[in-house]
């Protein structure tokens, strides 16, 4: 199938791979709702619609994403399953429920503490503690799942997975990390490792980073 990845749009990468192999192991139902939070090229809202589920609503704040994701749509055959918004986070679907939400959001710590609000970095900087988007996703996410309702959220060990597990188990979600992968430093990582071993969160010479994937479900 012939995949769109134009410059300015987040390519698929091993945060992908992860986030759609976890995705995987759920079991959807064919009138299942699925919700893909920074969906970049669309790739994970492929996924999804590949289990014939009902919708896939697909949302990134790059309005060349969002056109990225729905030419994907197009040409994988999923233009009538998936919906594509543009806005911030989940602000496009406020007052909806889904089964299952997809997120891939920023999470990488930078020295500044500003959100880019424009250009390809704004999909991985995260402010001074890489929780900039995620702190927003742990207080959206609970009012649109479904009861028995799964949030995936896929970030970096960088970006502190046991404050996304306190804040999501807080809300009264079950929650665990289901998927843990060590992949090298990309160009960011490497550019600014002097600042990150200062910060105390990498050690010296280190060029790997440790991705996770966070299982968050709503009782019924």
């Amino acid at each position: 199938m012939k995949f769109l990845k134009p410059p300015g749009v987040y390519a698929p990468q091993e945060d992908t791979v992860m986030l759609v192999s976890a995705l995987r192991r759920e079991h959807l139902s064919p009138g299942a709702e699925v919700l893909d939070v920074g969906s970049g090229t669309g790739a994970a809202a492929i996924a999804a619609a590949r289990f014939g589920v009902a919708r896939v609503t697909a949302i990134d704040i790059s309005a060349a994403a969002v056109l990225t994701t729905r030419l994907n749509a197009l040409l994988s055959g999923y233009a009538r399953v998936i919906r594509t918004s543009r806005g911030d986070l989940t602000e496009p679907v406020t007052g909806l429920r889904f089964d299952l939400v997809l997120a891939n959001l920023p999470y990488v710590p930078s020295a500044n503490a500003r959100v880019p609000r424009r250009g390809i970095a704004r999909a991985w900087e995260a402010g001074i503690d890489g929780r900039a988007v995620l702190d927003r996703l742990c207080v959206k996410v609970p009012a649109l799942l479904r009861p028995g309702g799964v949030l995936l959220a896929v970030h970096s060990v960088l970006s502190n997975p046991a404050m996304t597990l306190a804040r999501l188990a807080e809300a009264g979600l079950g929650v665990a990390v289901t998927d843990r992968r060590f992949v090298p430093f990309g160009p960011v990582l490497r550019e600014r490792a002097g600042w990150l071993e200062a910060q105390g969160l990498i050690e010296a010479g280190q060029e790997e980073e440790e991705l996770v994937v966070i299982r968050a479900e709503r009782p019924y």
